[in-house]
């Protein structure tokens, strides 16, 4: 019992405090500082002019916009598939409700390379459903629906994640009077269950997009990483780099920190406005 009011002392003592504090920023500057500031003094060293000659390229714009396309189409997907799940495991009781819950996180769990290479022996040409799909002419693998199929299953969890606790805190009451009233139940998921959590809705949401923006593993398996056509940032940033291109890599990686920068930004705007936290898990 001694021993363990020493450490506790110590914790929280001024001595402990900042030695804390020391540790924690030190390793955020090890692992996030320095190597940002680093790529930062690369891209400035290389000039304006080698920048904007990097930012024109035409792969480089195609990459941009198929990044953009595929978080506009995974994003609203997840954040459906999202809603409908935290629903279901908040509001009901039912047998495999917690192998459910488990399976929401097995995006979190598996790696990313391994979901490219499931998607790969389910819908690639000698895949379980490739038969079927050349039949048809619908191409998966090395195309678009590939993949947001990849994007779409390794940023599943976060909108359930966010909204699930949120459901459980504020309870069935004012829906259940809303329903005595007589609203019906699509009145009442809007008017009432919407704005209680429309904050746990838009955090889902960004990290959903974030994550969407820099997925690199399950897509370089899926998309065959073909310039100008199947290629996303974070696969051209590999590319150019690779290919000695160094210019274009660091000028494309700075766009892709600022989209996390952004993600940052409006995360804690999101926060300050709302006063609202992640909340922990249910299990």
């Amino acid at each position: 019992m001694k021993t363990k009011d020493r450490k506790d002392r110590y914790v929280d003592s001024p001595i402990g405090k900042y030695l804390l504090i020391f540790i924690a920023l030190s390793f955020l500057a090890v692992m996030i500082y320095i190597p940002l500031m680093a790529l930062l003094q690369e891209v400035i060293k290389g000039g304006w002019s080698t920048l904007i000659g990097a930012l024109t390229d035409r792969n480089f714009r195609n990459a941009c916009w198929l990044t953009v396309l595929t978080a506009l189409v995974a994003v609203p997907l997840n954040t459906v598939f999202g809603l409908c799940t935290a629903w279901i495991i908040a509001r009901h009781r039912f047998p495999g409700r917690t192998f459910l819950i488990t399976l929401i996180d097995l995006p979190f769990s598996i790696s990313p390379v391994v979901v490219g290479l499931m998607l790969v022996l389910l819908y690639g040409r000698q895949g379980w459903l490739g038969g079927f799909l050349e039949a048809i002419n619908f191409r998966v693998i090395f195309s678009l629906p590939g993949i947001i199929l990849a994007t779409a299953f390794v940023s599943m969890p976060f909108v359930a994640r966010e909204v699930m606790p949120i459901l459980e805190e504020i309870g069935k009451s004012e829906e259940e009077a809303a329903k005595t009233l007589g609203a019906s139940g699509w009145q009442t998921f809007w008017y009432v269950t919407v704005p209680n959590i429309r904050w746990g809705i838009l955090y889902g949401v960004l990290l959903t997009n974030a994550r969407a923006m820099g997925e690199f593993g399950a897509v370089s398996v899926v998309s065959g990483n073909i310039g100008g056509k199947t290629q996303t940032l974070p696969l051209f940033i590999e590319d150019v780099y690779l290919n000695y291109q160094t210019a274009q890599a660091f000028a494309a990686s700075i766009v892709l920190a600022l989209l996390a920068l952004v993600t940052l930004v409006v995360k804690e705007l999101l926060e300050r406005r709302s006063g609202y936290k992640s909340k922990p898990r249910i299990h």
